[in-house]
């Protein structure tokens, strides 16, 4: 079974700033680490190899850095890491972003199923997965919590749903993309550590993988940010006292203070 992984490296801190002049993130001193969503994607690839044989790849778009992520994929039990790395692929929204990761699929060949993460919890989207699936012109489900059966032409899973899930079975090729409930993810082991220090990551840019130029980077992003920045903090809050109708009566002649109501 061959099966791909989709993969992102992110900032490893929750107090992300944001440069006002570029309006994109600086990361400079803060740490990288793999999207957390995307450890879920890489431990059921592996538990898929382990259980069906097959092969693991694991790909990634992004700066020379993200090899320490490709790296610490294989060390995890992923067989080999893919970079999509050029200066052409910079600003990229999530179509860019979609149509590249796709062409690095095409490019590497024959799989029977690719695995993302839910999302990125830097961009929140949920919208790389199911954009390469339309790209490869794949079936695809996503929040999927447990993949049932696969078979030689399907796969059956359990999509979360609000109220439970949803069981849904499609044909091969396929790609999901998966929540955290899905599994546990392993730590790496010695083994898997110095594997993926010998390991040979391979590199493509926009000329390896013959990208068209309008549908890559900025030029091919659509959607483009104008301006990010963080809130103002909120002032205090005011407690109004009294029994429920005397509070009713105070709430409503605040706002009408306010010209709210």
């Amino acid at each position: 079974m061959e099966i791909i992984v989709c993969i992102k490296q992110v900032p490893d801190t929750a107090d992300i700033k944001i440069d006002p002049k570029t309006n994109t993130l600086i990361r400079e001193g803060v740490p990288s680490i793999i999207n957390p969503f995307d450890t879920y994607a890489i431990e059921e690839g592996v538990r898929l190899k382990e259980k069906y044989q097959g092969k693991v790849t694991v790909i990634s778009m992004g700066p020379p850095q993200v090899e320490d992520a490709l790296r610490e994929a294989i060390s995890l039990g992923v067989d080999e890491g893919v970079l999509l790395s050029d200066r052409a692929f910079a600003g990229a929204d999530t179509l860019a972003t979609s149509y590249t990761l796709a062409e690095g699929i095409k490019k590497i060949g024959k799989f029977d199923l690719i695995i993302c993460g839910k999302q990125a919890m830097d961009g929140d989207t949920a919208q790389v997965g199911p954009g390469i699936a339309e790209k490869l012109n794949i079936p695809h489900v996503t929040y999927v919590k447990k993949i049932e059966e696969i078979k030689d032409d399907y796969v059956q899973v359990e999509r979360l749903m609000e109220e439970g899930y949803e069981v849904i079975r499609m044909p091969l090729p396929a790609l999901i993309t998966v929540v955290k409930e899905i599994n546990e993810p392993r730590m790496p082991s010695l083994k898997g550590k110095l594997k993926a220090k010998n390991a040979q990551i391979i590199t493509w840019s926009a000329k390896d993988l013959e990208a068209e130029e309008d549908r890559i980077g900025l030029q091919g992003s659509p959607t483009q940010v104008i301006k990010i920045f963080t809130p103002q903090p909120r002032g205090k809050g005011e407690t109004i006292e009294g029994t429920p109708p005397e509070q009713a009566a105070k709430l409503v002649e605040k706002l009408r203070e306010t010209k709210i109501v």
